[in-house]
């Protein structure tokens, strides 16, 4: 395992067939959606390895400078405002390697879903769509795209055809729905195949939202 990141994993069966990397918002750790594997599992999940690595700590300036559990920093609450790119490209790195990890685990790329919330679904989109390796599909929760400007030369053409579940809060005032919404239409115009829902939340993951969540892992695992 990746010595630069600590994770939380969660088998969900002796034999696990696929494998789900998934990223937490920000201020959360890697236990924060632990929760949903058993839920996951009672609507008839495969055998599947969860992991749910750590962000590391790092002062965001959005909240003042306090640390916290960050994937990259935040300046402006507008997000696409002042990105972060060096520290978007470094968590990047870091969730490839940690997918090469699981690789070596033995696990195809293919069995591999990459999903996320808020920040980790920003993560998701950036390195999903740019990864040299052809993923099972990824998931995007509540989230947005970042680094919009450089995707053009920087998209994986093979990743066109990854399958991607977006799902977003209609009264997300965190991440507003429209950045949900330009994320998946600019992805759409590319031709990738996205499932856009909407639930009546604000930021945050509702039971109907698992439910999608389980029928898009056990039709891409």
């Amino acid at each position: 395992m990746n010595p630069g990141i600590e994770c939380v994993v969660v088998e969900t069966g002796p034999k696990p067939t696929g494998c789900v990397v998934w990223l937490h918002g920000l201020g959360a750790d890697g236990y924060d959606f632990v929760p949903i594997v058993k839920e996951l599992e009672q609507m008839g999940l495969p055998d599947t390895r969860f992991v749910f690595p750590h962000a590391p700590k790092i002062p965001v300036s959005i909240n003042g400078g306090y640390v916290m559990r960050a994937w990259y920093d935040i300046k402006n609450v507008d997000l696409q405002r002042q990105e972060d790119e060096g520290g978007i490209r470094q968590s990047q790195a870091t969730i490839e390697q940690l997918i090469g990890d699981q690789i070596e685990l033995g696990f195809q790329p293919e069995r591999i879903v990459l999903a996320g919330f808020s920040q980790g679904g920003a993560i998701t989109y950036q390195l999903g769509l740019r990864t040299a390796h052809k993923l099972a599909g990824l998931i995007a929760l509540s989230t947005y795209l970042p680094c919009e400007d450089t995707l053009d030369h920087e998209i994986n053409p093979s990743n066109l055809g990854i399958p991607v579940l977006a799902a977003h809060g209609e009264q997300d005032n965190i991440v507003l729905i429209e950045r949900g919404e330009k994320a998946v239409k600019l992805l759409q115009s590319k031709g990738v195949e996205v499932q856009w829902h909407t639930y009546p939340m604000a930021h945050s993951v509702c039971g109907e939202e698992v439910v999608e969540i389980a029928e898009f892992l056990k039709r891409v695992l």
